[in-house]
C-alpha cells in the first residue's frame, strides 16, 4: 500500500503550493517509504508516497500515460490486474471490476475531470476535505493528518463509492444483494464452497515481489489463514513455478516459500502460548515479540496518532467476526433475522473500526496488511447463508460453520488444517489474548490521568460524542491534542453498542 495526497482546483498558483503539498504528503511517508512522487497539471496536484510490494523496480507513482493526459495515484493491490489488461476500456464503470483493496485518485487532464474511489468495504483508508476559504477546491488524502491544517471540513470517504467531478456527486458502485438488510438469505451452508473460496482468497493475497508473513494470535481466524498460506506456499515450493489458477490466469509470486509467523503479547499471555502451538503444528518460522505493560501504556499516544481516532476499542476481527456473528454478544440475538441484520450493519461499518486499525497500524511501519476474510467472493458466500445456520445454539459455538468447513469430518483430509484444540478454541477477546492484565492497566492509568471533575464536565468540553468513562476521556484528550478542532473529531464515527444484547460500551471489548 501507499499514501495519497491530492488537491484539485487549487485556487491560486499551484506551483507555488507544490512545496506545501510535498510537506503535507510527507506526513504520511511512513505509508510509502520507498518512493515519493508529484505531478502537477493545470491547477491540480497529486503527490504519492509509495510502498513497493509488486513491481518493485518499476511502478513509481503517480502513474501517467505517455502524453500525461491521465494521472493516477493508487493505494492498494489489485489481484485481478492481469485480467483487466484484456478489458482496458470500461470508463468509470471499471471500478466495479476491480478485485482487491484500493483507494485512488485519477485526473483526466483533457477534461479537467477528477475521479476518486475506495474499495467496497474500506480496507484502505481515504479522506476527503474542503476549505471554506476556497469552496471549489477538493482535497484527498490517505490519512487525516495531511488534511487537518488546510481543511475545515473532513470526511472519511465512503467505501464502495466513486466521486466524479463532472457531476460533483459521490455514488455507490458496490451493491451486492445482501447489502440491503431487508434481504434475509435462505441458502444452506455449502462447506466445501466455503472452504475453497477462502483458500482462493488467501492464494490471491500471496501475490508479492517481497517477503510476507502472517500475524498469528493462535485464535481461529489468524490460525486458519496461516494454515492455508502454509499449504499454498508448499504447493509453490513443489512447483518451482508459482501457482497457476486457470480460471483467473493469476500467478502467485513470492520470495518466501516457508511462511514466517509473528505474534505479540505480554509474557505468558494466552495468544503467545496458542500461537506457539499453531506455529509448531504448521511448521512456520515463528517470531515472538513481547512488551511490558509500561511499554504498552507509553505507546497509547502513538497509537492514537496513527489510528486518528479516539475510539480505541479492541474489538477486532478484520471481517470474520462481523460476517459470521462471532462476537460473544451474538449469543443474545433474539432471532435469525436480527442476527443477520446485525452482521450486515457490522460489515457496513468495518471501515470505521477493524479496517481502519488494520490499515493504519501496519502502514505506520511501512507494512501492508491483507485481509482474506474480506474477499468479495467470500463475503458474498457468507453473507447469503441462512442466518439460522450461523446462530449460536446448543452444540454450536460461535463461527460454527467456518470451523466445520475446515474440520477433518468435512474435508476428509488425513492431515488436518489445525489441531482440534485450536479449530474449536473459544473466542478470546483481543485485549485478553495479549494478556489479562493489559486492560486493567489501561483503566488504572486513565483513573490516575482523569479526575472525577473532568469526567463530570466532559459534555461541556465536547458537546458531540462526550466520553462516558475515564478511559474514553483519556483517549479523547490525547486525540484532541494531536488533532484539534471539531472538523477532526467529526471524522470519527460513533460506535453504538448493542446494550439490548448485553454488549456494554466497554473500550476493552472484553464483554463483546
Amino acid at each position: 500500500m501507499c499514501g495519497i495526497f491530492a488537491v484539485f482546483n487549487y485556487p491560486s498558483d499551484v506551483n507555488g503550493f507544490r512545496r506545501r503539498a510535498l510537506l503535507l504528503s510527507k506526513r504520511i511517508r511512513h505509508r510509502g517509504p520507498n518512493w515519493s512522487g508529484c505531478e502537477i497539471s493545470g491547477n491540480n496536484i497529486i503527490c504519492h508516497e509509495r510502498l513497493a510490494i509488486v513491481g518493485v523496480e518499476s511502478g513509481a507513482q503517480p502513474l501517467t500515460n505517455n502524453d500525461k493526459s491521465i494521472i493516477l495515484s493508487v493505494n492498494g493491490e489489485i489481484y485481478n490486474h492481469k485480467i483487466l489488461r484484456k478489458q482496458l476500456k470500461n470508463g468509470i464503470d471499471a471500478v466495479k471490476r476491480l478485485d482487491g483493496m484500493f483507494s485512488f485518485v485519477l485526473l483526466d487532464t483533457n477534461q479537467n475531470r477528477f475521479i476518486a474511489a475506495r474499495d467496497p468495504i474500506g480496507i484502505t483508508t481515504l479522506y476527503q476535505g474542503w476549505s471554506s476559504s476556497s469552496p471549489g477546491t477538493v482535497y484527498f488524502a490517505s490519512e487525516l493528518k495531511s488534511l487537518q491544517d488546510d481543511c475545515d471540513k473532513i470526511l472519511s470517504f465512503p467505501p464502495g463509492h466513486i466521486y466524479d467531478s463532472l457531476t460533483g456527486e459521490t455514488t455507490r458502485y458496490y451493491q451486492p444483494i445482501w447489502w440491503d438488510s431487508d434481504f434475509i438469505p435462505t441458502t444452506p451452508t455449502d462447506y466445501t464452497l466455503l472452504r475453497k473460496t477462502l483458500e482462493r482468497a488467501v492464494r490471491k493475497r500471496l501475490m508479492s515481489d517481497v517477503p510476507f508473513g502472517v500475524l498469528l494470535s493462535g485464535g481461529l481466524d489468524s490460525s486458519l489463514i496461516a494454515a492455508i498460506a502454509t499449504r499454498e506456499a508448499a504447493k509453490l515450493a513443489a512447483s518451482h513455478d508459482g501457482i497457476e489458477d486457470n480460471e483467473v490466469d493469476e500467478r502467485v509470486v513470492t520470495t518466501w516459500t516457508k511462511i514466517h509467523s509473528f505474534s505479540i503479547g505480554l509474557p505468558g499471555s494466552p495468544d503467545l502460548i496458542a500461537a506457539r502451538s499453531v506455529a509448531e503444528f504448521l511448521g512456520t518460522n515463528h517470531h515472538e515479540y513481547t512488551f511490558t505493560i509500561q511499554e504498552g501504556l507509553d505507546a497509547v499516544h502513538d497509537v492514537i496518532h496513527h489510528l486518528e481516532t479516539y475510539r480505541v476499542t479492541t474489538i477486532s476481527g478484520e471481517g470474520s467476526d462481523e460476517m459470521l456473528g462471532g462476537y460473544l454478544y451474538f449469543y443474545n440475538a433474539p432471532s435469525a433475522i436480527d442476527f443477520h441484520k446485525e452482521t450486515v450493519k457490522l460489515v457496513k461499518n468495518l471501515h470505521n473500526s477493524d479496517c481502519l486499525r488494520a490499515n493504519k497500524s501496519t502502514m505506520a511501519w511501512g507494512l501492508e496488511a491483507r485481509v482474506p476474510f474480506l474477499d468479495k467472493d467470500f463475503l458474498d458466500i457468507v453473507m447469503t447463508i441462512d442466518p439460522e445456520e450461523k446462530m449460536h445454539k446448543e452444540g454450536r459455538m460461535e463461527k460454527y460453520i467456518l470451523r466445520k468447513a475446515f474440520d477433518v469430518s468435512t474435508t476428509g483430509d488425513t492431515h488436518p488444517y489445525l489441531p482440534e484444540s485450536i479449530l474449536w478454541r473459544q473466542k478470546e477477546q483481543f485485549s485478553d489474548g495479549v494478556g489479562y492484565n493489559w486492560i486493567d492497566s489501561l483503566r488504572d492509568s486513565s483513573e490516575k490521568s482523569v479526575t472525577d471533575e473532568q469526567l463530570a464536565n466532559a459534555s461541556k468540553r465536547w458537546s458531540k460524542d462526550p466520553p462516558q468513562t475515564k478511559e474514553a476521556y483519556w483517549y479523547r484528550d490525547q486525540f484532541e491534542r494531536l488533532f484539534p478542532g471539531d472538523h477532526c473529531a467529526e471524522s470519527v464515527v460513533t460506535w453504538i453498542p448493542r446494550r439490548d444484547w448485553g454488549c456494554p460500551e466497554d473500550a476493552s471489548g472484553r464483554a463483546q
